[in-house]
């Protein structure tokens, strides 16, 4: 049960394509934007989907998969844990994040092929 306190599980569409960053550790990041509907009806009836966008934050050997596997419009599930941290801008402003770092992925749709 300890893996409940901080698990997030999300199915969406990727926004943009994957961007990577490599370290000289050789370690890789990559991080997506994750797009997620719901629908429902509004009090006239009408239907209304509500999009969230999530950052998603993908490191090692996962990175190294999702760089070569995942493009922009992909449905992916995402199962991972939620992520706080700060940094100063350039500013000097402290700026706030909220992601979720992925411990594993899934590609849900096949990419046709032309």
């Amino acid at each position: 049960m300890s893996t409940l306190k901080n698990s997030v599980r999300l199915v969406g569409n990727l926004g943009t394509d994957p961007e990577v960053r490599n370290f000289d550790n050789n370690r890789k990041l990559v991080r997506l934007a994750l797009a997620t509907n719901e629908n429902y009806k509004n009090d006239k009836g009408e239907k209304v989907t509500e999009t969230q966008w999530h950052n998603i934050v993908i490191w090692g050997a996962q990175a190294k998969f999702a760089e070569e596997i995942l493009r922009k419009g992909d449905e992916v599930a995402i199962d991972g844990k939620l992520s706080n941290r700060h940094y100063i801008d350039k500013d000097g402003n402290k700026k706030y994040v909220t992601e979720i770092v992925a411990n594993e992925f899934l590609k849900m749709n096949a990419r046709k092929v032309q």
